[in-house]
């Protein structure tokens, strides 16, 4: 008899703590026997953007590498619109299992919060840092015969011409549009915003002359640059840009006030097991450390971070605190 009942404890207690250990794989940053085995299948990366930008261009160069990493394939899927808050907000509510990143940005991650306020559906705690993997600068540029020589020409002759001269962007409320309003307060300067749908056709009408600034991710107009047809007149990294390195920074001609970089790094759903998460953020650091994602990223005008997820969540922290307050005080509202 008493055989009989220690069985029955035995089993009793086995259950309990098999029940015991279901519940706490379900809570966030513990391990279980899937996140062990994970991946087990392809890993998709949303771009929420449209191909052949940045953002794209950058997640394929992680995604090849990645594969390898992870030994599983890695697939790039773009999901584009508002500003890259679908693609963002369809990961926020993907499941939480790993096999769905974000590749993010400035603005996915940090600027569309105050900007799209009201009509984006996610929340900042909806998802997870992982990585920063590149810093990109922005650059200043202006048409090869413009007179404009210098970031001191531009302030000069916006403060001869109040009102007059206009500067172009890839959007309303992107980080370059952003960017020019940091320096119309840093300069106190009154330029005219002149949004494009796109890099493509403001850099067209900035080589025309037909904008008198460009306002750029350096990817997209070094090209142009380097053929003769825009003059840099400055960068707004902290440093300056290896790719063109006699080009001074804003600090340099100073403006110190309108130093912004782009970034564009990796989060996942908020939940997503911690395991998963730090093997992902330990394979982006090593593969933006490999000599050939380190030219390829070079070639992008991008600088390799590779950073871990906590530090990556503090740059999205006061990167949303900063931007929400450039939106709010230059009245910056989206069509």
């Amino acid at each position: 008899m008493q055989n009989h009942f220690t069985r029955r404890q035995a089993i009793r207690g086995t259950v309990l703590l098999a029940g015991a250990a279901a519940g706490s794989a379900a809570l966030p940053g513990t391990a279980s026997a899937q996140d062990a085995a994970w991946p087990n299948r392809p890993v998709r990366i949303v771009v929420p953007f449209p191909a052949g930008g940045t953002t794209d261009l950058l997640a394929r160069v992680l995604s090849e590498p990645l594969q390898k990493h992870l030994g599983v394939p890695v697939v790039v899927e773009n999901r584009a619109g508002a500003g890259g808050s679908v693609g963002a907000d369809f990961v926020a509510k993907s499941d939480a299992d790993g096999y769905t990143l974000l590749m993010t940005t400035i603005g996915t991650a940090a600027i569309n919060y105050e900007l799209y306020k009201g009509s984006i559906n996610y929340k900042p705690a909806d998802l997870a840092a992982v990585s920063n993997m590149a810093n990109v600068p922005n650059v200043l540029a202006v048409a090869a015969n413009s007179p404009v020589r210098t970031l001191q020409d531009l302030v000069a002759l916006a403060k001869s011409k109040p009102g007059e001269l206009t500067f172009g962007s890839s959007g309303n409320g992107s980080s370059l549009h952003l960017t020019g309003e940091l320096l119309k307060g840093a300069a106190g300067i009154d330029l005219i915003h002149v949004p494009y749908r796109g890099s493509g056709p403001m850099l067209i009408d900035a080589i025309a002359g037909r904008v008198d600034l460009a306002i750029d991710n350096l990817p997209s107009s070094i090209g142009h640059i380097n053929g003769g047809r825009l003059r840099a007149i400055a960068v707004t990294s902290p440093q300056r840009s290896p790719s063109l390195p006699d080009v001074p920074t804003v600090r340099e001609a100073g403006l110190p006030g309108v130093e912004t970089v782009a970034w564009f790094g990796v989060q996942a759903p908020a939940r997503t097991p911690r395991p998963i998460i730090d093997k992902v953020a330990a394979a982006i650091h090593t593969i933006v450390n490999e000599p050939t994602s380190r030219t390829r990223i070079a070639e992008q005008g991008g600088e390799p971070v590779g950073d871990k997820p906590e530090e990556f969540q503090r740059l999205i922290d006061a990167e949303i605190q900063r931007w929400t307050t450039v939106i709010r005080q230059a009245n910056v509202r989206v069509d």
